[in-house]
């Protein structure tokens, strides 16, 4: 697929601007100029709904047999803990091998994995065990999947339309993330969890038709070994500023202060008192304000600013989770998670955005798999550490730590940005991603 030059000169920017405008598209949709990515959006749009269906259905089944929020949360480490193991495995495949073959082969090992989970449950043999397998299975495949997608987006849409691509995904993730609770909880009521593990199963028929239907050139690498090939990855992480520091931020976040969703029954049981109901509308105003978020970022030209998007973005997520902490009312508290969605998504999304256009495509799947890594893989641990803390402590005090402790570095990122900025500077040009070396990364200094 052909990547076109520096995306801020003027004649790229206006090629740009007359595709979307004769192809009748709003700039924030001009991502789905690209056949490769209407079809991988449609089709992965209806898979996510199915996914967040099974998320929930396996939650509900999981409480229903045991009774256990003990267990209810170690399923959830079972399926993310792999994630952080094999993270760097999937992104030397990721790097390696047909990133479109690659894409292909994880969802359809998904979907095997959801029939079975569909089997053992509609004929009523399903056990707690069972579902720890399938979960940790998942999440072996996911730390192939993530990295592989990841990597994927820059050969459906090129280093052009690359940033809108990323927040299009990130809306989609959202988008299904709210329709699919919704869904699952009718299915659950009505005819059980495992027409949901059915559904989600038949969902990705669309991503992976979609998929084959794709055309893609495939560039093969001429690779070191294996362990070369991770060395290789973490140490251009390690030597490259701009990035190692938004992993960095990114993993403090994930580890002091996401752990506030998994406390969130707690506000919504035994600190505002609406139960099951409160908890619906808390999950809810998180994923629509994430979902604003992303089309927000969606709807940005270049990248210029993000740098200091993702610094103040970390700020306001972490003041209103501060606010959040403090609420006791039901409609206050689902009002401030609204900036907390957004926020989290707008540094989680710009970030994703902003390194994937540093990084040297040879080195694409190996870096994406390190942002899987402290994004998703530090969850669990965050988890674990925000629940023991919050049987101290309280779930407010804790929530309110783990935000004290993202403005704080957030404040860090912030100091170091003038330096991050020229070294970022560097690695743009080099990747066409501006048409000047001298262009600004994040423009903290206004000028164009």
């Amino acid at each position: 697929m052909r990547v076109n030059g520096a995306a801020n000169n003027i004649p790229e920017e206006q090629r740009i601007n007359d595709a979307v405008r004769r192809r009748g598209l709003p700039a924030a949709l001009r991502a789905l100029r690209h056949r490769n990515f209407q079809l991988f959006f449609s089709g992965q749009l209806i898979s996510l709904i199915g996914t967040w269906m099974q998320n929930v259905a396996q939650a509900w089944l999981v409480y229903r047999l045991t009774g256990s929020s003990l267990l209810l949360g170690s399923v959830s480490f079972a399926g993310q803990f792999p994630i952080l193991l094999a993270g760097p495995l999937g992104g030397i495949v990721a790097d390696r091998y047909h990133k479109q073959r690659v894409v292909i082969a994880t969802q359809t090992t998904s979907m095997i994995l959801a029939v079975l989970l569909a089997i053992l449950t509609l004929t009523r043999t399903v056990q707690v065990w069972h579902i720890f397998v399938l979960a940790a299975s998942l999440g072996v495949v996911n730390a192939f999947d993530i990295p592989g997608r990841q990597a994927f987006l820059v050969d459906m849409v090129g280093k052009e339309d690359l940033m809108n691509a990323i927040a299009l995904n990130s809306s989609m993730f959202n988008g299904a993330r709210i329709i699919g609770p919704a869904i699952a909880g009718v299915l659950v009521a009505r005819i059980g969890e495992g027409w949901c593990f059915f559904a989600n199963a038949i969902s990705y028929i669309a991503v992976i038709a979609g998929l084959m239907l794709m055309r893609v050139e495939h560039r093969p690498q001429n690779v070191a070994s294996p362990l070369a090939h991770v060395i290789e990855g973490f140490r251009f992480i390690q030597r490259t500023g701009p990035i190692r520091a938004i992993l960095l931020l990114v993993g403090l976040v994930s580890l002091v202060a996401m752990p506030y969703t998994v406390l969130m029954p707690i506000f919504a049981d035994k600190i505002l008192h609406r139960g099951a109901r409160g908890l619906g509308i808390l999950m809810g105003a998180i994923g629509v304000g994430a979902m604003l978020g992303a089309l927000t970022l969606a709807s940005k030209r270049g990248v210029r600013g993000l740098g200091r998007w993702i610094a103040l973005a970390c700020t306001g997520f972490g003041t209103s989770l501060i606010l959040f902490s403090f609420s006791r009312y039901l409609w206050l508290s689902a009002a401030l998670l609204l900036p907390v969605g957004f926020c989290m998504m707008l540094q989680m999304a710009s970030s994703n955005t902003l390194i994937q256009a540093m990084v040297p495509d040879e080195l694409r799947g190996r870096v994406m798999a390190a942002y899987s890594m402290v994004f998703i893989g530090m969850g669990p641990f965050g988890a674990l550490f925000g629940g023991a803390l919050a049987d101290r402590l309280g779930a407010p005090v804790t929530v309110a730590m783990g935000a004290v402790a993202s403005i704080g570095g957030a404040a860090i990122f912030w100091s170091r940005l003038p330096q991050i900025r020229v070294e970022g500077r560097r690695l743009l040009a080099a990747q066409a991603m501006i048409a000047d070396p001298a262009e600004s990364l994040a423009a903290e200094s206004g000028k164009d």
